[in-house]
């Protein structure tokens, strides 16, 4: 999967992305990572990228022709019509795993990064196909975020992670928080691994984590519950179905 950034700080997104599973997974060719300096396509003698909004105001609004040229460059190395273009703002639509297991089905994916003020709106009304927000609070610039999305999308591409287990029962990608983990040792300073855990019972620790899971999930985010009532469902004690005899009636 190709991820493609138009920003005025491309060495923030290399840096946040270069590293860990990510980094690992670009460098190993499962995705790859592109960025374009907007300030490169700026006919501005100095470069400048932003001008005063009309209407006046305070700060700065980014301006068209930068962006505009910036995306025609892009538009040259994406090779494929499935894809999407997204600008980080706090207007967009709320990022969740839902989200992101949507944004994995493209083959490419355009994030316009924006700051000051924003973008010039003729830019959103002609080159994005959608906003995107990851929460009601304000940052400095849209490459963060970004980057957050693109971590996300990135987990659930094939061959990223070693397994689909490895999102699929997690936090929130599973319906519900995720039960309390550990490893050694077993007794760190008379703290002590729950008994449970190295019972070797397979079908007990299953339960326990369910439970744990459910119990993390009531107390935290009661609304997942409500959206996957399954899960308590799965804890109730079922019901022993009782074989009803056949009553035989005989004719004297």
């Amino acid at each position: 999967m190709k991820f493609h950034f138009m920003t005025l700080f491309p060495a923030l997104i290399e840096n946040v992305l270069g590293e860990s599973i990510i980094g690992r997974a670009a460098r190993d060719g499962y995705i790859s990572v592109d960025t374009y300096n907007i300030r490169d396509y700026s006919l501005d003698k100095h470069r400048k990228t932003d001008d005063t909004p009309f209407g006046g105001g305070m700060g700065m609004v980014m301006t068209c022709q930068p962006i505009f040229d910036c995306f025609e460059a892009v538009k040259k190395n994406v090779k494929t019509d499935n894809r999407r273009v997204i600008y980080m703002s706090p207007k967009g639509r709320i990022f969740n795993h839902d989200v992101a297991k949507e944004l994995a089905g493209y083959d490419e994916l355009v994030f316009l990064c924006g700051h000051y003020e924003g973008v010039d709106q003729r830019v959103l009304d002609n080159i994005i196909d959608e906003e995107i927000s990851i929460g009601d609070y304000v940052v400095t610039g849209g490459e963060i975020p970004a980057c957050i999305v693109v971590d996300a999308v990135s987990r659930l591409v094939d061959g990223v992670l070693a397994s689909s287990e490895c999102y699929e029962n997690e936090s929130v990608a599973s319906g519900i928080l995720e039960y309390p983990q550990y490893t050694k040792p077993r007794d760190f300073r008379g703290l002590e691994v729950p008994e449970i855990l190295l019972s070797g019972d397979h079908k007990k620790i299953d339960r326990w984590r369910l439970e744990k899971s459910v119990q993390i999930t009531r107390e935290r985010r009661p609304d997942l519950l409500l959206l996957h009532p399954e899960f308590e469902e799965a804890l109730r004690p079922k019901e022993k179905k009782t074989r009803k005899r056949k009553v035989t009636e005989t004719k004297g």
